[in-house]
């Protein structure tokens, strides 16, 4: 209710006065829904491309996934596989074939059984190349994906089959150490065999999707908000709290003013220009932690300016003053990005750029002087077009390299603000981008999921990069089964990826976001994953 519907004016001021001091009250109602019910609000930055789990990309995307489906295992909210579908699974002694025991109790939407055959159609869907999905090399362990993905073999040679109703065995190419992490991913999310035909792009707009996670789809409004309501056929439904969740779409600038407001109960980020206020005034609800993710520039590396310029890319790299951008532009925590895997996989060494270690005055120079060896100068200006998604963020930290850039070099960058989707779509063409704005977060722990952006023709490589000597140590790593040596193979994929710079790292990420006091069950994780499920209302409302 507000102050503009408090009438009679004798009871204005004290309407005002009980709204003001019983604020907390007021966002447990909110919580509780209109109707008694509880109902969790989310904050969510960017407006989902697709639901259909094996046509999305975005992390928002994903985040809506996992309230909806469950894949075989899941994560705890701590971070730590356990049993989503399958209530148990064995390995063999040569680590090549997995045995997965599906629950019982594990059923669809509509009541029926979730079966071993729901995810052999399902993944023989996801690899196929008529789907053409953005994470179809997810599975690569598994025997003949890679031959699936090119057309060589039909999608039923997949090593993926249904033992019976509940058994579900899958063949591997060569041991890998983190294979049960890719089975959390949506894109491995059971899709009902049926659906896999004439599903979708929005799964709300599909009649013959059914979902199997904690929570069903009930309604989206483009722009605004998604909603979702309980699952009551999940098979972990009695340990589930709030009976519906509803996704806010909400500029990240705007977030902190809805959260203060007792619009969401959590946001999907924390903007900077409030972050430090927040911090001083509260502290308890501001949840800030590392996170496996960077914040990069990529090149269009198949056409234009940037496709045979090592030393120019690599000029322009330099000229950026990472630590003056995440203290003074961003300003939450952020760590300068001088390599391109995270730090805090464990018993992974990050490579470095070699010039880490100059001052920034040295930096410039040696910038200055790859610019001119590049053949730009007062007489020769290097223009181009940086394109980004739209938000005051993003253009804040344009603005700011843009300057960089102009002052240190004498570039002169055209700064392309675009709506996420339209982003996507013109980076994955290749045709008017010269150089965009993107970021990537760990699909699971481990270095490949951030190496296999410089695969030659990786679905997820987007600035087109192709190196033989990558290529070969991430091939030899996929067939090694000594942790050690493999991260070794990994490392020098990495250093051998990062001297040719086909992306600008920035910075590592840390996730931040408001969490009310009222809400239970928020644990931090490097993979900044939290499943709904998991929350409750610490009054406990049911």
């Amino acid at each position: 209710m507000s102050v503009k519907q408090c009438n009679p004016r004798a009871r204005l001021l004290f309407f005002c006065m009980f709204v003001l001091l019983s604020s907390y009250g007021c966002d447990s109602d909110r919580a509780l829904g209109g109707n008694g019910s509880s109902t969790l609000n989310r904050g969510l930055n960017v407006e989902p491309e697709s639901l259909d789990p094996h046509r999305f990309s975005s992390n928002s995307a994903a985040n809506v996934l996992r309230d909806i489906g469950e894949g075989l295992l899941t994560y705890s909210a701590s971070g730590a596989i356990v049993g989503g579908v399958a209530e148990s699974w064995s390995v063999s002694d040569d680590g090549l074939t997995y045995t997965f025991f599906l629950r019982p109790d594990a059923k669809w939407q509509d009541g029926s059984q979730v079966t071993a055959s729901d995810f052999v159609s399902s993944f023989r869907h996801l690899v196929s190349p008529s789907t053409a999905s953005p994470y179809a090399e997810l599975l690569n362990p598994i025997r003949n994906v890679n031959r699936i993905v090119l057309d060589e073999l039909p999608p039923e040679d997949l090593g993926v089959f249904a033992i019976d109703s509940r058994r579900l065995r899958i063949e591997l190419e060569s041991p890998t150490a983190f294979f049960l992490q890719l089975l959390t991913h949506p894109s491995a999310f059971p899709i009902r065999e049926e659906a896999t035909v004439s599903l979708v792009e929005n799964v709300g707009r599909s009649k013959n999707y059914v979902n199997n996670g904690a929570y069903s789809l009930s309604k989206w409004i483009v722009g605004s908000s998604i909603s979702l309501v309980r699952n009551p056929n999940y098979w972990d439904n009695d340990s589930t709290s709030f009976d519906s969740v509803t996704y806010h779409l909400i500029q990240e600038s705007s977030e902190p003013d809805r959260y203060l407001a007792g619009d969401v109960d959590i946001t999907d980020n924390v903007d900077g220009a409030m972050f430090k206020n927040l911090m001083n005034e509260r502290p308890n609800e501001l949840r800030v932690s590392p996170q496996l993710g960077v914040y990069y520039y990529g090149f269009n590396l198949t056409k234009g300016i940037f496709s045979n310029k090592p030393q120019l890319r690599r000029a322009l790299s330099m000229a950026v003053d990472r630590e003056k951008l995440v203290e003074r532009i961003i300003g939450r925590g952020e760590q300068p990005a001088y390599g391109w895997v995270p730090p805090g996989i464990d018993g992974y060494v990050s490579s470095t750029f070699d010039y880490s270690h100059l001052q920034p005055d040295e930096r410039k120079e040696e910038a200055q002087r790859l610019y001119a060896s590049a053949g730009y100068g007062p007489e020769n200006q290097l223009t181009f077009e940086l394109r980004y998604n739209s938000s005051s963020v993003e253009k804040r930290i344009a603005l700011a390299i843009q300057s960089m850039w102009r002052d240190v070099l004498g570039a002169e960058v055209t700064l392309v603000g675009e709506e996420f989707q339209v982003l996507l779509s013109n980076i994955q063409e290749m045709s008017v981008t010269e150089m965009f704005r993107l970021s990537w977060t760990g699909d699971y722990n481990d270095p490949l999921t951030f190496l296999q952006l410089f695969e030659t023709g990786n679905p997820s490589n987007l600035t087109g990069f192709s190196n033989p000597d990558v290529d070969a140590f991430l091939d030899s790593a996929a067939s090694n089964i000594d942790s050690d040596a493999r991260f070794n193979l990994l490392a020098k994929a990495e250093s051998t990826a990062v001297a040719d710079h086909p992306v600008i790292p920035l910075y590592f990420y840390v996730s931040k976001h408001l969490v009310r006091e009222s809400i239970g069950g928020w644990q931090a994780n490097i993979l900044d994953i939290h499943y709904s499920k998991h929350l409750s209302h610490l009054n406990g409302v049911e």
